[in-house]
């Protein structure tokens, strides 16, 4: 319903204009009145006001001065002037002040309707161009910004083996702050709520409020933003706290998510980590934090509430036992390990065994990734295993949950390594369509999967139809098809998006499987 104020110094006409047509069946709802120019500026400061019906002769400010105003202040408003015949000419002129349309006194119910329809058909178009925009500008955003958080996300929620192949790829997605392997960085997650008690709000503004948030973190040197799917009406922030303070991110976000968005803001800010390997650590910090929080609609800000004393050891190698148990499709060492990790001496912080269960949380929900065995019933089980965690409040139900999730992807994993060897091939190819631009061999795809590298090429060729290769550089140049369709990206950029350092070897191989140059298929979009 599209929200109208109606200015005129005369109450008499103001309720005569009320009775004059059905606002609600026009699509329109009368917000307020006002007896002067001056009043209705105060009122479209208050509230979200579509069109203004104002009288062009007015104390204190007249309706040419108001239209004028309303131009400079409030440029998606749209005003009706109202006049005698005396005024006609001077009406006429005004249409440079930004008024839509005028009436002449004494209105006709039907004249109003009409007008009514027409700014109505006009707001719509508007607001359907506002939208399609907006799709637009988060298209272009998204071709790299979408590659750089699927990459964030990647760090901090799944299994990677090589350093060295992470920072180059860092490099390649213009992450070059987050390079330097001993970077101390900070997670801040942050969710909206609303006060007003209509959920839909949430998700009509959920695209809006993702873009607000990397318009934010574009504003802080270091910052970057991401999103995971795992947690709803959330935005992650990693931040280099050498080169930017949280506390500015986190006045900004409230103040502005409040401002523009009227939405509350529940902010959990993590631990400080120090390396590459312990960001999984600082981004459960930040979730921990934020599970703090009380319920309500409230903004709220929660720091991290584990101190350096209570920190736990997740060492890589004991990652790497909890995984080879799983994969080897051994309940019983999987059980094993948790059990030392979970309960140990009994001398665990609530909090402190909630870091660890959250990263094998992870490591669970990353195998499932891993081997595309994400059904409903995994997904359901997941979160199941977060809610228990979350609550903080029964270490036996969270290691029940946690076991019962592990016996439901070993028996998925199970099938998959030993079948006849589709399920696996299955699996390859969905880590190939997910990290297609990383460096990726047999021999690291074979130590990956627990397969010998011969018998994984000929059985994905058998299945596939072509070899591992073939099938990479596939996958890369039709990646590579859709990036250079987004003119804001230089041909180099898209050469590193899809896992190429030098572009012109990318121009070689791209001309030889598309038959164009980069620059040549870019050039035939336009034409």
């Amino acid at each position: 319903m599209m929200k109208v104020i109606i200015a005129d110094d005369e109450i008499q006409i103001r309720k005569g204009f009320r009775m004059k047509v059905d606002w609600e069946e026009e699509g329109f709802q009368i917000a307020g009145e006002a007896s002067n120019g001056k009043e209705a500026l105060e009122l479209l400061g208050e509230m979200d006001i579509d069109l203004v019906l104002t009288d062009m002769r007015m104390p204190i400010m007249d309706g040419l001065e108001l239209a004028k105003r309303c131009q400079q202040e409030f440029p998606n408003v749209k005003v009706i002037v109202l006049s005698g015949y005396s005024d006609f000419e001077l009406v006429r002129g005004s249409m440079k002040e930004g008024v839509k349309d005028y009436l002449l006194k004494p209105v006709a119910p039907d004249e109003l309707v009409e007008s009514l329809q027409k700014i109505r058909k006009e707001i719509e178009t508007e607001r359907q161009k506002q939208v399609e925009t907006a799709q637009m500008r988060q298209l272009v955003l998204s071709q790299l910004q979408e590659v750089q958080e699927q990459y964030l996300l990647y760090l901090v929620k799944e299994e990677w083996l090589e350093l060295n192949l992470v920072i180059e790829r860092l490099r390649q997605l213009q992450l070059e702050q987050l390079v330097n392997k001993n970077a101390v960085v900070q997670f801040v997650t942050v969710e909206i709520r609303e006060s007003f008690g209509n959920p839909n709000r949430l998700k009509e503004l959920w695209l809006p409020f993702q873009m607000l948030c990397k318009e934010i973190s574009k504003e802080h040197i270091g910052t970057y933003s991401f999103y995971d799917p795992s947690y709803a009406n959330m935005v992650h922030f990693l931040i280099r706290i050498d080169l930017n303070n949280p506390s500015n991110l986190v006045e900004s976000l409230q103040r502005n998510v409040k401002r523009l968005l009227n939405l509350e803001t529940v902010i959990g800010i993590g631990n400080v980590v120090t390396g590459l390997a312990n960001f999984k650590t600082g981004y459960i910090s930040s979730l921990l934090a934020w599970s703090q929080s009380q319920l309500g609609s409230q903004s709220q800000v929660i720091d991290a509430a584990i101190t350096k004393e209570e920190a736990f050891e997740f060492s890589p190698d004991f990652e790497r036992k909890l995984t080879n148990a799983i994969e080897n499709a051994s309940f019983e060492a999987f059980r094993e390990n948790i059990h030392s990790l979970l309960q140990g001496d009994g001398n665990q912080s609530i909090l402190s065994f909630s870091f660890a269960a959250n990263r094998v949380l992870f490591l669970l929900g990353s195998l499932a990734k891993k081997y595309d065995i994400e059904t409903n019933d995994i997904q359901k089980n997941i979160w199941n295993c977060q809610q228990s965690i979350w609550e903080l409040n029964s270490q036996s139900k969270v290691l029940e949950n946690l076991l019962h999730l592990a016996q439901l992807i070993i028996e998925k994993v199970r099938l998959a390594r030993f079948s006849n060897g589709k399920l696996i091939v299955d699996s390859v190819r969905n880590y190939l369509d997910q990290h297609y631009a990383s460096e990726i061999s047999l021999t690291l795809l074979s130590e990956l999967f627990h397969i010998n590298s011969a018998h994984l090429s000929e059985t994905f060729k058998n299945y596939v139809g072509q070899n591992f290769s073939d099938y990479l550089v596939k996958i890369r140049m039709d990646k590579a098809q859709q990036f250079l369709r987004d003119k804001q990206l230089k041909i180099i950029d898209v050469a590193n998006l899809v896992g190429f350092s030098n572009s012109g070897y990318f121009s070689t191989v791209f001309k030889k499987h598309v038959g164009q140059t980069p620059v040549e298929f870019r050039n035939a979009i336009d034409s």
